[in-house]
């Protein structure tokens, strides 16, 4: 990428990104919140290693990826950056846990007890702690991964799958992750991320030895909506990148 090219891409994600700012800041006062609680990943998945870099220089330092062997090309280039966080989004192939284990700071994606047992195994023979989200289905879509959460009737059978997983010596659960479908209207996320908040209040009470103090909701699409509703992490990329390239 020529030099001027660089300069101009740094300029308009910092333009991008003051706007981001300012409208999550403005969804956070709305609710009562403070905007420190509230931490921005920038999701970078499919986008080339100049891009990341162009992020870096305008100010951000958490990167999402959601496919591991992409993901690794640009944590080893930009390896000499400081202070650069790595979290793993996307759904992870039983075959990627040692991947994710070595190479990311925080996984969003712990959607089933399988990859759980992987992850801890993995990080134990790393001889590190991965700090973790559950991954919860709240509308019973079959496009959508992660536990299933849709009928809170069956609440109680969650709560027991999942102490299996606060067990685990080498995994940190602190909360929990999801998405809701892609509706045409932001407000539509806002019943799926109150019952969400109602199933951290049941895990809280029900598994009370884990904090379960994360909510990672809200994308480029409905931010300003999962902010009001208790997010404390928010995925966020082509607001901040633009549209990103195809599959």
């Amino acid at each position: 990428m020529a030099q001027e090219d660089l300069q101009e891409r740094i300029s308009q994600i910092e333009i991008n990104l003051k706007s981001v700012q300012s409208r999550m800041v403005s969804a956070a006062e709305k609710a009562g919140r403070s905007i420190d609680e509230i931490k921005l990943v920038a999701v970078t998945k499919l986008l080339p290693i100049e891009m990341v870099s162009a992020g870096i220089k305008a100010g951000l330092n958490c990167f999402g990826e959601n496919y591991p062997e992409q993901a690794v090309e640009k944590i080893q280039a930009l390896k000499t950056e400081q202070n650069i966080e790595w979290h793993m989004i996307g759904h992870i192939q039983s075959r990627k846990a040692r991947t994710v284990c070595e190479y990311f700071d925080k996984v969003h994606s712990v959607d089933r007890l399988k990859i759980a047992r992987y992850l801890n195994r993995y990080a134990g023979e790393l001889e590190k702690n991965i700090s973790v989200l559950i991954e919860i289905n709240l509308t019973g879509e079959e496009s959508k991964f992660g536990f299933p959460a849709y009928d809170e009737k069956d609440w109680d059978t969650l709560a027991s799958q999942l102490t299996q997983i606060t067990l685990y010596e080498n995994l940190t659960v602190q909360g929990l992750m999801t998405m809701p479908p892609l509706f045409e209207d932001p407000e539509q996320s806002r019943p799926v991320y109150k019952k969400l908040n109602r199933l951290q209040a049941f895990l809280q009470s029900n598994l009370s030895k884990i904090s379960w103090h994360e909510l990672s909701i809200g994308t480029s699409f409905d931010y300003e909506v999962a902010i009001q509703e208790g997010a404390t992490i928010v995925r966020i990329g082509t607001e901040i990148f633009g549209k990103r390239p195809e599959i």
